[in-house]
């Protein structure tokens, strides 16, 4: 008898910071894993210490999410690999904290289509078939600015973790039914390479911060909160009291605290 293959997580991102963290979870909760993102060497490390603390399979899929039709080639990989996903994490992104006209547009459009265009492209892809096994898991990785009003800086970063609540909301209520859970986790700062990428860790580490979280407690909570069927998590008392407020309070006002708040970040 042939024995039957661990469920698949596909986790985006997987290299560093927050996915490499739902990739360590769900390979502790005995899932097989599927790690996307641009860096090979990590992706394999990783593939690697993961199977032999876990026991599970892994591998490596190299692809550059801002490259056009990007999802199609990750589905591509992962069928070569005779598997098909059960769990889909959208993790993978970045910030650009330049005005917009700063920043050479080939960069913000490679930030609509690594954050966006192919987090929908992979879940287009995956949710046939999970809805053919009444049994599928959608995690897409939003932010508090998602309930923050635009303001200098970072101009799509907002809109874009806007559409993944929006987005997250509308697949839970079309989807549910089939045996698919959906869940938006929007965190506030979370320990990672992030701000590094984003040429603003020096401001981070000069300021103190509040309400911070690792990535390894964002993960595991998110987890939780999707087996539970939760749609939206916002991690943190603090967290939450905070998009309370920016949901709750007047925008002109919330727009000119945010505004003052996130100036230093604002690389123009």
């Amino acid at each position: 008898m042939h024995e039957t293959p661990r469920r698949l997580a596909l986790v985006t991102g997987a290299s560093a910071g927050l996915g490499e963290a739902f990739a360590r979870a769900y390979a502790a909760r005995g899932f097989d894993l599927a790690l996307v993102a641009r860096r090979l060497d990590r992706l394999e490390a990783l593939a690697a210490l993961l199977r032999s603390e876990h026991g599970i399979a892994a591998f490596a899929v190299h692809a550059d999410l801002a490259a056009y039709e990007a999802h199609a080639t990750v589905i591509e990989a992962v069928a070569a690999q005779g598997r098909e996903v059960d769990v889909l994490v959208n993790n993978a992104g970045f910030g650009v904290p330049q005005s917009f006209a700063a920043a050479p547009w080939a960069r913000q459009r490679d930030f609509l289509m690594t954050m966006a265009v192919n987090a929908c492209g992979l879940a287009h892809d995956v949710i046939p078939g999970m809805a053919a096994r009444r049994w599928g898991r959608i995690v897409n990785v939003g932010s508090m600015a998602a309930f923050s009003p635009g303001v200098a800086g970072n101009s799509l970063y907002p809109g874009v973790k806007s559409l993944m609540v929006k987005w997250s909301q509308s697949l839970d209520a079309e989807y549910r039914g089939a045996g698919i859970k959906v869940t938006v986790v929007c965190p506030g700062f979370v320990r990672t390479e992030f701000a590094a990428e984003a040429g603003i860790q020096e401001i981070m580490d000069r300021d103190g911060r509040l309400f911070w979280q690792s990535a390894d407690d964002v993960a595991a909570a998110t987890i939780r909160a999707n087996e539970r069927g939760e749609v939206m998590l916002i991690p943190g008392r603090g967290n939450r009291v905070a998009a309370a407020l920016m949901r709750g309070l007047p925008e002109p006002l919330v727009r000119w605290v945010i505004g003052r708040v996130s100036a230093k970040y604002h690389l123009s």
